[in-house]
């Protein structure tokens, strides 16, 4: 694969966890129980990252990225999906990882946020 530091990148995020769920057979990046990256496989069995985005900005990086699509079985105006054989430089998919991430966790409470950044700083 591509992007061979992905797993690692995406585990680094504070308090991140991963799971596969079976029946979408995938890895799910997980925060306070709410996913913000999935990877898997499209219906051609090509593999996929799919990751929350400012919908102006999901919009944008579609136009500039023809591996960037609107998000693979997730809803369109907010998840996009990078296809992990394409060129989106390392940078852009690492910018959209953080994005997908800081949307997550900011829509978890202020104390589920306050536990998990007093998780991994303990």
């Amino acid at each position: 694969m591509k992007y061979g530091w992905l797993d690692e990148y995406c585990l680094s995020k504070q308090g991140a966890n991963k799971d596969f769920k079976i029946e979408w057979n995938a890895i799910r990046y997980l925060i306070g129980g709410k996913m913000f990256a999935m990877q898997g496989e499209d219906k051609d069995k090509k593999a996929i990252i799919t990751l929350k985005c400012e919908p102006p900005f999901g919009q944008f990086l579609r136009e500039q990225y023809q591996h960037i699509v609107a998000g693979y079985y997730m809803n369109k105006e907010h998840w996009n999906s990078v296809y992990l054989d394409g060129n989106v430089p390392d940078d852009i998919l690492k910018q959209m990882i953080d994005m997908s991430y800081d949307l997550i966790l900011n829509s978890l409470s202020k104390k589920m946020q306050k536990e998990i950044i007093r998780e991994t700083s303990d």
